[in-house]
């Protein structure tokens, strides 16, 4: 369990089922007591890191200053529409 503030944080289960329900992916497994549990996949680390996240490795292109900017920008492009 990787998300932060589920009670099972850091707990490790062995997968059960992983499929697609509800326009979302969901792991099950058993938890503790034997119940049969669902969770989305994405708070898990069953799908892996996030491309995009592993690639920024933290980084950002833009400066706090030119996204500052860059918010104001459209702003004023929303205003003349």
């Amino acid at each position: 369990m990787t998300h932060p503030f589920h009670p099972l944080f850091g707990c490790t289960f062995k997968l059960i089922e992983y499929h697609r329900a509800w326009g979302e992916d969901r792991v099950y497994f058993l938890d503790p007591s034997g119940l049969l549990q669902r969770l989305p996949a994405s708070w898990t680390d069953v799908l892996g890191e996030d491309p995009f996240v592993a690639v920024a490795a933290g980084r950002s292109p833009l400066r706090v200053q030119e996204l500052l900017r860059l918010a104001e920008l459209l702003s004023q492009f929303r205003r003349g529409m």
